[in-house]
């Protein structure tokens, strides 16, 4: 909220809201999903932009709920195309990288899967022809006073993919030591990440390991 507030935006958080349904939807469990995402509609559909610091939650009001029928009158369309991630409404809706922040550490940044591949929060490395500008969030980053920006290897998943974690926890755990290990490598004293599920994923990891940024 005070990254917002800074930026001169009038913040209004809701301590009722739920889940978007993205879960559910994994899962396989449409009505399930339908109606988390009806609610989400519901609730969010009178403000004039809704943010939100995990890109998995927004493609799936973006982008999923669609096929679920949910939001596809007026209303639910604009609630829909009116949802960002928190880098990306910054940067591409208001405008705004120079945000006066100073944080004079080593930071790796973990570009999700979602915001990556169904945001286009920045070039994955499978993408060929030519390149595009600087994702939202590494342009945030690099405008921070004293900030090194480090980039690890390449841009896989983290690991966690919701239920893919507690399906198969064992496999789970294995890609996310191993993107740990790749953020480790470059020396960043602190990670962060265009989604809050892979924070909690490898901070998990990096508690129980003792390892990693």
């Amino acid at each position: 909220m005070a990254v917002l507030e800074r930026a001169g935006c009038t913040v209004d958080y809701d301590p009722e809201q739920t889940c978007c349904g993205q879960p559910f939807w994994n899962l396989g469990l449409a009505d399930e999903a339908a109606r988390l995402a009806r609610a989400h509609i519901e609730r969010f559909a009178r403000h004039d932009a809704v943010v939100c610091p995990s890109a998995s939650c927004v493609a799936t009001v973006r982008r999923h709920y669609g096929t679920l029928g949910v939001g596809t009158d007026a209303a639910g369309l604009r609630a829909r195309e009116r949802t960002f991630e928190l880098s990306e409404f910054l940067v591409r809706e208001l405008r705004r990288v120079e945000l006066g922040a100073h944080f004079p550490h080593k930071v790796a940044l973990l570009a999700s899967c979602h915001g990556l591949r169904e945001l286009g929060l920045g070039r994955p490395s499978e993408a060929v022809g030519a390149a595009s500008e600087p994702g939202p969030a590494e342009q945030l980053l690099r405008a921070v006073a004293g900030l090194e920006l480090l980039t690890p290897s390449r841009d896989e998943c983290c690991g966690f993919g919701g239920a893919f974690a507690v399906e198969f926890p064992e496999l789970s755990g294995r890609i996310g030591r191993d993107r740990l290990a790749d953020l480790a490598a470059t020396g960043a004293e602190f990670m962060t990440a265009t989604d809050t599920n892979c924070l909690l994923h490898l901070d998990g990891i990096r508690g129980r390991e003792r390892s990693g940024p």
